[in-house]
């Protein structure tokens, strides 16, 4: 059977939150997403979506559009199940992108799963599983994210994510405050984003390092990872690369260089799975634990990259709760959440697909 692709269009999705998201690069009122869809002839397609993060991946959604339109035509008529080929020539004619290449390539492999009939854990060679997630507490007064993190507590997620990266003692302070409301046994992951330098992240890990703190992402800017390699020495908090990890050279240069202790795959950073498998494969060769991270992305999204957790278990850990803090949920099927666990769904592909008006109030162009 061959799997000729026929037709993609491309969609600008809007996400509404039901209140501002804070971090250290930016706040938000709402996620401005790109989806791909690609068919095979009239039987199957395939649906991908990522969000294009300006102060992370260089995008906007905007940007993406554009770059989409031109792009898509170069995989027309080209086998669907080649997914390394496509990968190579979007890489070829488009430089970074990472985001805008995630929707197509998770398409690609959503398309394929369903004509096989497998879900996609098993075309990526794996088994499913259930997956834990954290619930994300964005930046805000200390009281503030103390009550949310109580509340999150009590609705039965059993891991915190904190975002910092202000100032020393307001940071430290947001921890605290947090710690004194949930007690001390809920495992916390701190996220900076790129917020801190050396001496700050030094002096907070310092701090914190009795909190229970299961690691801190991205403490330093992205380029920094001589910084970071001697924070790995400076302090017991485990760190995490997140901006600074976008490719599979990225992973190789990390680990060699022994910049960090943990891995955090995001799809939209990776330009999609088939180089998020190559990163986890480094890690793994290496000996380094990962996390599968998101964007503010719904769980069509958020689907795909838990599918890429179950499939591969070098990945320790998951932050997929980026569609919690939407206003409505238009995704049909996909993975179910029970607090903090993710339960994949049975069915071939991803599983889950976007309701048809829904995508039909998107704004779209169809290239064939």
């Amino acid at each position: 059977m061959t799997l000729e692709i026929t037709k993609i269009t491309i969609y600008k999705a809007d996400f509404e939150l039901l209140e501002p998201f804070r971090t250290s690069l930016a706040e938000i009122t709402k996620a401005k997403n790109i989806v791909v869809r690609i068919h095979s002839g009239k039987e199957y397609y395939g649906t991908g979506e990522a969000r294009p993060n300006p102060p992370v991946t260089g995008e906007t959604r905007e940007a993406a559009y554009e770059a989409g339109k031109e792009i898509a035509p170069l995989l027309l008529g080209r086998e669907a199940t080649d997914i390394e080929g496509a990968v190579k020539v979007l890489d070829g004619a488009l430089l970074k992108n990472t985001a805008l290449k995630a929707a197509f390539d998770i398409a690609l492999h959503d398309l394929v799963a369903k004509a096989a009939g497998i879900p996609l854990y098993a075309l990526l060679g794996g088994a499913r599983r259930k997956i834990e997630t954290d619930n994300t507490i964005s930046i805000d007064d200390p009281d503030v994210m103390a009550s949310k993190a109580l509340e999150h507590v009590k609705d039965g997620y059993r891991v915190l994510k904190v975002k910092l990266g202000g100032s020393v003692e307001e940071d430290i302070k947001r921890v605290r405050h947090i710690r004194q409301r949930v007690g001390m046994e809920i495992p916390i992951r701190l996220d900076a984003n790129q917020g801190w330098n050396l001496v700050e992240a030094s002096q907070v890990l310092g701090e914190l390092e009795r909190s229970n703190i299961q690691f801190c992402e991205q403490p330093l800017v992205w380029w920094n990872m001589e910084g970071l390699k001697q924070l790995c020495r400076m302090t017991k908090v485990p760190i995490a690369a997140d901006e600074g990890l976008f490719s599979p050279h990225d992973a190789f240069r990390l680990a060699a260089f022994q910049a960090c202790h943990i891995f955090n795959i995001k799809l939209a950073k990776s330009g999609g799975l088939a180089n998020a498998l190559k990163i986890e494969a480094i890690a793994s060769a290496a000996g380094i634990p990962c996390m599968v991270g998101c964007m503010t992305e719904s769980r069509l999204a958020l689907t795909a990259a838990a599918h890429f957790a179950s499939a591969r278990r070098g990945i320790l850990y998951a932050d997929l709760d980026g569609h919690l803090g939407m206003k409505s949920d238009p995704v049909l099927g996909g993975a179910r959440y029970t607090a903090g666990e993710i339960e994949l769904p049975e069915g071939p592909g991803l599983g889950a697909d976007f309701a048809r008006d829904f995508l039909e109030s998107c704004e779209q162009i169809t290239i064939t």
